[in-house]
């Protein structure tokens, strides 16, 4: 159980989650209010949903039952500045950018965290499933969460030590199922709602789609790993590595279909290869704009590239204050720029020491 806080503000989003969050919060007896961050209105025709008002109403009942306070906050500007914007420079600059990542840093560790202590709160608590340490010698970090299949520390690898020492993560320590009885226990109306998908507090958007709506159409052709024409593609940035759909190119091959190995961003080529094509794995990659690291990253790390990909072991060798090349004992597939590698300790695999964003890939 975390230390009596006066006055903590619980990011509220209407998933079961949060909600048991905030519920174990008022148990626990701190004075507890909710925030739903209002990020983004589909106001402009992009295919999809964008439920924020049925999330908003979730929240509302939820806060009914525990009695406290929901504040909803606009923060649609600061999201469009600090998260879409990255978003769509990533895919322009043919890079493979992860926006919830990014957006657990600049709006609820950030923007939020910034109005929760102006308004004299003392952290912010999330629903995510992870755990905090804290020692008396290295300050807080992150660990990886009790439930092994829900573990998100991956997305909090951005996080700068001053957003650590203020987050509060109530739910860390239980698996899925074990939320979902606790939020019967609680009597919250949303203790079944299934799990929201798609882009970060957008809602069920296709990424093509979103893209397509701010980025114009850039077609080009789409060869094999030999050069040979195979056909015609709308835009790089509707596709990354290792995609095996999408492209709409049969493969010659019976059973065995086209991926995406490779961006030919000067002639504007999609290469298509298959899946045990070298290009399509990579051994070593220079990973820059470091965040996290209290000290110097060890010789021997555990390196995640994705969310749900396994942490692999590298050796990573430092280019300078925020880059390292990192060595993998074994060659990583689909690995492209831009998206966020996390860095794990060697000795200590559920704890997460950083991360920062692939820029090249060797």
């Amino acid at each position: 159980m975390i230390q009596p806080i006066v006055k903590i503000l619980v990011a509220l989003s209407g998933g079961v989650d949060s909600a048991a969050a905030a519920a174990l919060l008022v148990q626990q007896g701190h004075h507890v209010v909710a925030a739903y961050m209002k990020n983004w209105v589909n106001d402009e025709g992009i295919p999809g949903e964008c439920p924020w008002e049925q999330d908003v109403e979730d929240a509302l009942s939820v806060c009914r039952v525990l009695g406290i306070e929901l504040r909803v906050i606009d923060l649609i500007d600061r999201y469009r500045e600090r998260v879409v914007h990255y978003l769509l420079e990533g895919y322009r600059q043919g890079s493979t950018p992860n926006p919830d990542v990014l957006c657990n840093r600049e709006m609820k560790f950030g923007v939020l965290l910034d109005y929760a202590l102006e308004q004299g709160f003392e952290a912010i608590a999330t629903g995510h499933y992870a755990r905090r340490s804290d020692t008396a010698d290295s300050g807080s970090y992150i660990l990886r969460g009790a439930d092994t299949n829900k573990d998100q520390s991956y997305f909090l690898a951005l996080m700068h030590p001053h957003q650590i020492a203020r987050a509060i993560f109530p739910v860390g320590h239980l698996t899925k199922p074990q939320v979902r009885t606790l939020a019967e226990q609680f009597h919250l109306p949303n203790a079944h709602k299934k799990d929201s998908q798609g882009i970060c507090f957008i809602g069920k958007v296709k990424m093509s789609d979103f893209l397509r709506h701010y980025i114009p159409d850039n077609p080009g052709e789409i060869v094999d790993t030999a050069g040979r024409h195979l056909g015609h593609h709308q835009g790089l940035h509707l596709f990354t590595m290792g995609q095996r759909k999408g492209h709409h190119i049969a493969s010659p091959r019976e059973g065995v279909a086209y991926v995406v190995v490779g961006k030919d961003l000067l002639h504007n080529r999609l290469i298509l290869g298959y899946e045990g094509d070298p290009g399509l794995y990579a051994g070593h990659a220079t990973v820059g704009s470091i965040a996290n690291i209290r000290h110097s990253l060890p010789e021997r790390i555990l390196a995640q590239p994705r969310y749900r990909a396994p942490a692999v072991p590298a050796t990573c060798r430092h280019l300078g204050a925020d880059k390292v090349e990192l060595s993998f004992d074994t060659p990583i597939r689909a690995l492209a720029p831009g998206q966020v590698c996390a860095f794990y300790s060697a000795e200590q695999p559920e704890r997460l020491l950083g991360g920062g964003f692939f820029e090249q890939i060797h």
